[in-house]
């Protein structure tokens, strides 16, 4: 295997490297051996093989989330089987997001000062794992304490994938690269969702856990044959042991400006993706006495446009005159609007509602892309590993919290309508307060732009 290097880096890539050294407007490493690593060329591979890396991480991506994004479409099953409560059926999706909010402050350090391939490629063994032994599960406990290890396991696919990309892209293509990589997320999701029902429908829904088993195998030892870093990726694992010179507190990167954003539109939006992948089956049932195959449908399309957005709102934000944020901004005020539209009556035509679904996919679920890489680029780069784990976390609490407390919500008002109208509230509350971008956030983008 051959990569081919520049032998001088451009400026650009400097700025990248540089930018570990001042964070927040203080200077952090001016001396000592961490200094003298960071200041190091940060040489990017131009050879095709960061595109397999693209693939291989894309792939991995959508196998780890395929049941987690597609337990909507199984829970409809699950729920008559065992007899659950609409707060049952959400804390068992809660379940799943446990583990992940101190596993993704653990892999995000691990991240900083290991290889990616390692820690996202046994992270997938252990999904497997999970599905595997979900597939068993005879009742309800069995199958929480099974979705709390799919969980742990999980916790490693968001930030190792988005710091292959980060390690393997210059800026100019980085936001595209990361859209990719993230509509993996939905890819799976829409995968699962078109072929679980079939399988639960027909032999049962042990049996669709059995086949999210070999579909997260296949992912993990895909990464694990083919996931190779880059030789710059060495400097930064080896300025998180270097002496010599101070880091970026963790506390700084939680004072810093763009942190404001970033966990405003984090946890409101991934509230809504996931109420929308677990909770929209259900809704059309429920409202429009909608067949579970047709709900599943509807929830497919969703998926695609998810798939969809993530790539073209990437895309978008490598372009945008305004910054990385403004794309995540829109996304904002446009899932508001889906939302709002999902409440219309309209006797549940599929001619309406297929539409209103695409919407709130494209922009509902798109977000991630465009966030992601904003996250990756606000954070000096060797921290791009903790910043993502934290920020990660700080989504994967509301991941954990918000199914359980929309079942909850269901519950008590016995409809799904109650939830929707909740989450646009939040939401339009998160566009409101997103509105200005921070001050450092317009100037770093000016300078990214014309670099």
């Amino acid at each position: 295997m051959r990569f081919y290097f520049r032998k001088q880096a451009p400026a650009s890539e400097m700025q990248d490297c540089h930018s570990a050294l001042a964070f927040g407007g203080r200077d952090f490493g001016a001396t000592g051996e961490r200094a003298a690593l960071l200041k190091m060329p940060m040489r990017n591979p131009t050879s095709s093989y960061r595109w397999t890396i693209l693939a291989v991480a894309t792939l991995t991506q959508a196998s780890a989330s395929f049941l987690v994004q597609g337990f909507g479409a199984l829970a409809g099953y699950i729920k008559a089987d065992l007899g659950l409560s609409g707060f049952e059926i959400g804390l068992l999706m809660s379940s799943a997001s446990v583990a992940p909010i101190f596993g993704l402050l653990v892999v995000g350090e691990l991240l900083d000062r290991f290889n990616e391939r390692w820690i996202v490629g046994v992270g997938s063994l252990v999904i497997a794992l999970a599905s595997g032994l979900a597939s068993l599960a005879g009742g309800y406990v069995g199958l929480l304490f099974c979705l709390i290890l799919l969980g742990a396991g999980y916790s490693t696919a968001q930030p190792g994938g988005a710091k292959s990309i980060a390690v393997w892209f210059e800026r100019a293509q980085r936001g595209f690269a990361m859209g990719i990589r993230q509509a993996g997320l939905p890819l799976g999701g829409a995968l699962s969702v078109a072929s679980l029902p079939v399988i639960a429908a027909r032999w049962g829904w042990h049996s669709a856990f059995f086949a999210s088993t070999c579909v997260a195998l296949f992912g993990g030892v895909l990464f694990l044959v083919f996931y190779r870093a880059p030789d710059h990726a060495e400097n930064f694992r080896a300025v998180a042991a270097a002496p010599g010179g101070p880091r970026p507190p963790r506390m700084e990167l939680l004072r810093h400006p763009s942190t404001r954003n970033i966990a405003w539109a984090g946890i409101t939006m991934v509230s809504a993706q996931f109420a929308i992948t677990l909770f929209l089956p259900l809704y059309l049932t429920e409202r429009y006495h909608m067949a579970l195959p047709d709900g599943a449908l509807v929830l497919l399309v969703t998926q695609v446009a998810g798939v969809i957005g993530r790539i073209v709102l990437a895309a978008w934000s490598d372009r945008a005159k305004s910054g990385r944020f403004f794309p995540v901004f829109c996304c904002l005020a446009a899932t508001t609007a889906g939302l709002l539209a999902l409440l219309v009556p309209v006797a549940g035509s599929l001619l309406y509602l297929v539409p209103v679904a695409a919407w709130v996919g494209f922009f509902g679920i798109g977000w991630y892309g465009p966030w992601v890489a904003y996250l990756a680029e606000a954070a000096p780069p060797d921290r791009v590993g903790f910043a993502l784990g934290l920020a990660l976390a700080a989504n994967q609490i509301t991941i954990c919290l918000s199914p359980a407390l929309l079942g909850l919500l269901h519950d008590l008002f016995g409809s799904y309508t109650a939830d929707w109208i909740v989450l646009a509230v939040i939401l339009l509350a998160a566009t409101l307060m997103t509105r200005k971008p921070a001050p450092n956030t317009v100037a770093l983008a000016s300078r990214a732009n014309s670099l």
